[in-house]
């Protein structure tokens, strides 16, 4: 433990893991009570924080949690070359040859779909890394698709990618083989279409740090952008090109039927640079106009409580300024919309929380929060522990650099891991523990000013939603004795917090009827939602809220929310593959899709 003794914390001899007390090395000495056991310390973590003078940091780096080692299934490959006669004539109605087949080794045979308890023909795309069979996507003749069940996730053709300088990403396997057909070597598909991009975790670094230039060759609909945007994201803006279809194309496959491979080359090579942050055409932003010119504003992300839901919705490249007085929950009311968030829509989370401080504390209350059960081997069952964590381990991500709590610090963490973790929402909790550096001759408002200027950036070029927590300094009191609501006026420092935020919160609670007041104090834009209040119940066993309309039963919400989605997934019945809220662990999906007689089949 030298790296505590460094800093004058003492560690009872013999202890190397666990949690201590022990002395804070800069306020006991000039306390009135010497001995007494301030420091909070996590050994397996090497954070510590003293709950008298606030001194806190991180010894050394050490993962909190380690990921256990997934097993994944591997189906077995026969070495079969044979590709029926109507598969190779499906494929070159679509301008793709046998030859193209051959290089992806793609195969055709019958696959058995459990949810119609039959048998179809099916297109069978195999997903190999280093030469190995790694995953089978099986695709009916109807675009009905399934991967194997517990295989692992990764990009089709990703061997393709090993010692190039470039690469070229796209939404489908048929997508894939076109530009294979046009000439072009190092071509991968995503295997999921435009939900998420969790496969890149394991890969990004081994398959694309060497990668000068990458190609992002999507579809060009609505999840296509959503889908171009996160790969961008992931692999920064200075080494993307985005390659486009025209106007009457959505893919690459349609554009090679219609144009011939020669004008699939010519969009190549007219693919464009990603505008620099800052510096834009309107043509730069031709793609997304056209689609709010056909589809209008779109609410954003929901998180399920209706009455609230119709005051505010989210989108990424915003910032939400929560406040409230403190004790009153707003923390518990950020973790409340995160956890939503990420279950309902995938979007991973990084925290900067070093009140929760050890890092366990908040990692304790999310598992609350995802499983619907109090933290504890005693009403928490260790299989639903297991894997909550397990979950936490893939979703979110603690921020705390050991010696530099500046904002740039915390930013600049961000940065890695929206590029290697994909993470999508940041939470600031609470703003006052961040280093404030005010430089000589600049006044407080003026530094908050350009602070929040810094965060609001961040939040559009990265695509990121980030909460800010900060306490209020102004708590007044009413005739009756107790608080009053505060503002984001009310918040210490300037009234930058109310102008420059995308959104504002206020937490309050009133201890007198024990109900929670969430207060939308302000959305910048109309179409995500209105400022009003509603009201909610805070559940003790698991710290959910529950929407609260002065009824006397209440309906709390303890369902294990890992659980839910997983069912919900099993459940899914539909006739157009959509990979909407599936997570990767549980990728096989079954699709109504009667068995064709050989005359209905296309190939």
């Amino acid at each position: 433990m030298n790296e505590f003794m460094k800093l004058g914390i003492t560690i009872p001899y013999g202890r190397t893991s666990g949690n201590i007390k022990t002395k804070c090395p800069k306020c006991s000495n000039s306390r009135h009570n010497k001995s007494d056991r301030s420091l909070s310390v996590s050994l397996d973590s090497g954070l510590f924080n003293c709950h008298y003078c606030g001194y806190s940091g991180m010894a050394y780096q050490k993962d909190e949690i380690r990921k256990a080692p997934k097993n994944y299934i591997k189906p077995t490959w026969n070495n079969r070359t044979e590709i029926d006669d109507r598969v190779v004539k499906w494929f070159e109605d679509r301008s793709i040859s046998q030859d193209t087949l051959k290089k992806l080794r793609v195969t055709s045979g019958i696959e058995y779909i459990p949810q119609k308890q039959k048998e179809c023909n099916v297109i069978q795309f195999n997903y190999f890394k280093d030469d190995e069979l790694i995953n089978i996507k099986s695709r009916t003749s109807d675009k009905c698709f399934k991967l194997v069940s517990g295989a692992e996730l990764i990009l089709y053709n990703i061997d393709s990618l090993k010692g190039e300088k470039e690469a070229y990403i796209t939404e489908g396997e048929c997508d894939c083989a076109s530009f294979i057909e046009c000439g072009y070597k190092p071509v991968v598909s995503v295997p999921n279409g435009a939900n998420g991009t969790d496969y890149l975790d394991d890969y990004i670094e081994e398959y694309f740090d060497d990668k000068e230039t990458i190609y992002i060759a999507v579809d060009t609909d609505k999840k296509g952008i959503q889908l171009r945007d996160d790969l961008v994201r992931r692999f920064g803006v200075e080494r993307c090109k985005i390659v486009t279809y025209g106007e009457e194309c959505k893919d690459a496959n349609e554009h090679l039927i219609k144009y011939g491979s020669y004008s699939l080359k010519e969009r190549v090579n007219k693919a464009e640079d990603i505008r620099v942050f800052g510096v834009f055409s309107i043509m730069d932003y031709e793609t997304e106009l056209d689609h709010l010119y056909q589809n209008g504003l779109q609410k954003g992300y929901t998180i399920g409580h209706d009455a609230f839901d119709r005051l505010i919705s989210f989108e990424v490249g915003r910032v939400c300024l929560v406040t409230g007085i403190p004790g009153m929950g707003k923390s518990e009311f950020v973790d409340e919309i995160v956890v939503l968030l990420n279950i309902l829509y995938g979007l991973k989370a990084a925290y900067f929380s070093p009140e929760n401080f050890p890092m366990t504390y908040l990692i304790s209350k999310l598992v609350s929060k995802l499983t619907g059960k109090k933290f504890g081997q005693s009403t928490l069952p260790r299989i639903e522990y297991d894997e909550a964590k397990g979950y936490l381990n893939d979703n979110f991500f603690s921020i705390y650099p050991d010696d530099d709590l500046t904002l740039d610090a915390i930013l600049d963490k961000a940065k890695y891991l929206i590029k290697r973790k994909g993470v999508k929402m940041l939470v600031i909790d609470p703003w006052n523990k961040l280093d404030h550096q005010v430089p000589i001759g600049m006044s407080e408002t003026q530094y908050i000013s350009k602070a929040l200027d810094k965060i609001t950036n961040f939040a559009k070029q990265f695509g990121v939603l980030i909460f800010v927590v900060a306490h209020p300094t102004k708590m007044k009191k009413g005739n009756d004795g107790l608080f009053e609501v505060p503002t984001l006026y009310d918040i210490s420092g300037s009234a930058h917090f109310y102008n420059k935020a995308d959104y504002g919160i206020t937490i309050h609670r009133d201890r007198v009827r024990e109900v929670v007041l969430a207060c939308v104090q302000k959305v910048k834009f109309k179409h995500l939602g209105e400022v009003g209040e509603t009201e909610f119940k805070y559940n003790l066993n698991n710290g959910r809220y529950v929407s609260y309309f002065g009824q006397t039963t209440i309906a709390w919400d303890n369902e294990n929310y890992l659980l839910k989605k997983r069912r919900q997934q099993e459940d899914v019945v539909q006739s157009d593959f959509n990979f909407q809220n599936i997570s990767q662990s549980d990728l096989e999906q079954s699709f109504l899709s009667e068995p064709l007689t050989p005359d209905q089949l296309p190939f």
